[in-house]
């Protein structure tokens, strides 16, 4: 049994590229940086999270919800061949029962913060934001797309950000925890305009006071799909 079943959906994922060294510290033991035709990228992600469940059984009052979180990308290579993953730098929920499972179980960097979602759609855009607080301030990411979606192209940018099907997380100074994560291929809106206003060294830490002088390289809205996300397992 999948230890979590849910929907991802609209997904806005603002893909940014950033100097390795920034997260060499980060890289969970036995996985490796996963480049793009020689760059590295960190991503911001707002989503909604739908009909979760935990073992087969709905969670009371955490069926639907948002998530924000900064990812990064990696690989790891067992006797099957190369594994693409993503490795969360932090994973902001509304949601406290979701923060003290996934922390507790899968070591990883859940936050559990005031949060909302705008979705929004007439006869020429639609519009997909995500907003949360910390500490008083207001952070959020919002898109301007296209109505209908298409399929996101093989061996390109968008296939490469989200066709990444493993979760790494440290374990301890020489192993790290794999899970696998499953859906389908994803269609993806053209975006026509963004707008994100986060202050990133505040939300993830003075390594990421970088980004806050990028515009990122490209911004996407994916319509996302049902998951599972699998049991874990030490490598």
């Amino acid at each position: 049994m999948s230890f979590l079943k849910a929907e991802w959906r609209k997904l806005v994922l603002a893909n940014y590229t950033i100097d390795q060294e920034v997260l060499e510290p980060f890289v969970p033991p036995k996985t490796e940086l996963d480049l793009w035709k020689g760059k590295c990228y960190v991503s911001l992600v707002g989503f909604m999270f739908l009909n979760i469940q935990l073992l087969g059984v709905p969670v009371p009052f955490h069926k639907n919800f948002e998530e924000v979180n900064l990812r990064f990308y990696v690989r790891y290579k067992d006797v099957s061949g190369w594994k693409r993953g993503v490795v969360f730098i932090k994973e902001i929920v509304p949601k406290p029962a979701l923060t003290f499972v996934a922390n507790t179980i899968y070591k990883e960097h859940y936050q559990t913060l005031p949060m909302q979602h705008f979705w929004s759609s007439n006869e020429k855009i639609r519009t997909v934001a995500y907003s949360w607080k910390l500490h008083g301030q207001e952070h959020s990411i919002r898109v301007k797309a296209a109505l209908a979606p298409e399929a996101i192209a093989r061996d390109s940018e968008g296939e490469f950000i989200t066709e990444h099907y493993w979760g790494y997380t440290k374990a301890n100074d020489r192993n790290s925890f794999e899970y696998e994560v499953t859906h389908p291929r994803w269609e993806g809106y053209e975006v026509l305009d963004y707008d994100i206003k986060v202050d990133f060294s505040a939300v993830y830490g003075q390594a990421f006071e970088v980004l806050n002088q990028m515009n990122p390289v490209s911004v996407m809205l994916a319509e996302g799909s049902e998951i599972t996300v699998e049991n874990k397992r030490k490598i």
